[in-house]
């Protein structure tokens, strides 16, 4: 049977309570053979994971438990040649480690904080007071590459969202150029306030499908063009083909925008959910949404694609009889304790899983793996699409291994 087929099987039982104790996992009360313990790494190491033999389709749990600490000594060694993002976020505060450790293997790092807001008839920038001035300077002084007679570091792209705004706050600002270019200076004036080098904007996947492409691209493309007068630049988050939804950013919309904006973060994951069971980002699916806007041969299709960063996700999600949801780093490690051999993989979706009966119940758990995220990796390769890593403070220390 088909890995993913022996899944589809799986959950009706695994939600209707019906499965009994897998194979290949422990119940509550057996304990680990003292044998099968191993080391636990920490820190910088002689060998990265490929020289350790640790890329594997099916890998061993006691693998991922000893070894997720641990990462190649040589952190400024990059294995991947585009532009790679990471996002940061406040409420998961490892990712403020991760960037400063793994500095030189970043392009771009956004920190999630900032928000535009209404106050009255003006607009301003709330969640300043997260905003790390401190941390900001460790990450671009980690950061400095010699690449040869220039100096370059990483950059730093905020990213910012519209909150709290009413359908009337939406509908003024999107039809009126002057209310827009008064959105626009509170974003440049806290840019330039803060040595910001550009900024990370999420508005597509809440206005598309909503109002007119038209309509979009004055907003999108005002505000990169008032940014670029000031030398900062826009990074604009769009969503990937789906079934259900249809094309919200497709080839038409990257024709019109892809001179103007720098670069373009695909949020390729969240493919399943609570409702729909299964993996994070389907390889397939991963494919498709590249694909999708900058068809293979389409006119100036390398310009286009270098600038889609293929969004990768350092989280994964635990199924269980009550429904579930996402997971990071630390509740994956607790439930992948568990498991007694390898890793189940599906050679469809290209992810691995596995199923356990804990002291909390039943569980099938999906979170990346080496080999997974270096399948994403060398797709990323092939298609000559850079990397969006949402986000740094939810994955494994040797992931950063791969990049």
């Amino acid at each position: 049977m088909h890995p993913s087929d022996a899944l589809v099987v799986l959950l009706p039982l695994l939600l209707s309570g019906q499965l009994s104790s897998v194979q290949g996992t422990l119940s509550p009360n057996d304990k680990p053979k003292s044998k099968q313990q191993k080391e636990v790494l920490r820190g910088p190491q002689d060998d990265d994971v490929f020289g350790l033999g640790l890329v594997s389709p099916e890998p061993l749990a006691k693998d991922i438990l000893a070894h997720h600490r641990a990462y190649y000594k040589d952190t400024a060694t990059r294995r991947f040649n585009g532009t790679t993002l990471g996002y940061v976020t406040p409420w998961n505060s490892h990712g403020y480690d991760v960037a400063k450790i793994f500095a030189k293997k970043f392009d771009i790092i956004s920190p999630v904080w900032l928000q535009i807001v209404k106050q009255g008839d003006a607009y301003a920038v709330a969640g300043m007071h997260d905003i790390d001035a401190g941390w900001v300077s460790d990450v671009r002084r980690k950061g400095k590459v010699q690449q040869q007679q220039l100096q370059r570091t990483v950059k730093v792209f905020p990213r910012f969202i519209f909150d709290h705004f009413t359908d009337r706050d939406i509908k003024l600002l999107l039809s009126d150029a002057k209310e827009r270019t008064k959105v626009n200076e509170a974003l440049i004036k806290c840019c330039k306030d803060n040595h910001f080098d550009g900024l990370v904007l999420e508005v597509w996947s809440q206005l598309a499908g909503r109002i007119d492409d038209k309509i979009l691209f004055n907003l999108v493309l005002q505000m990169a063009k008032e940014l670029q007068k000031q030398q900062l630049r826009l990074i604009l988050v769009i969503p990937p083909y789906r079934k259900d939804t249809g094309i919200l950013f497709g080839e038409k919309h990257m024709d019109t925008l892809y001179k103007h904006i720098y670069a373009f973060s695909l949020m390729t994951y969240d493919f399943s959910s609570v409702q729909r069971p299964g993996a994070n980002a389907p390889l397939y699916f991963v494919r498709q949404a590249v694909e999708t806007i900058a068809p293979k041969g389409c006119a100036d299709m390398e310009a286009k694609r270098s600038k889609i960063l293929l969004g990768l996700n350092m989280y994964g999600n635990d199924y269980t009889p009550d429904g579930g949801g996402p997971i990071t780093f630390s509740q994956y490690l607790d439930l992948v304790k568990n498991v007694k051999k390898h890793l189940t993989y599906d050679e469809r979706d290209v992810e691995n899983f596995f199923e356990i009966k804990n002291e909390n119940g039943r569980h099938i758990v999906f979170y990346p793996t080496l080999y997974s995220i270096n399948e994403r990796v060398k797709l990323a390769q092939e298609l000559g699409v850079g990397i969006s890593i949402w986000e740094l403070g939810q994955g494994l220390n040797y992931f950063y291994d791969l990049f």
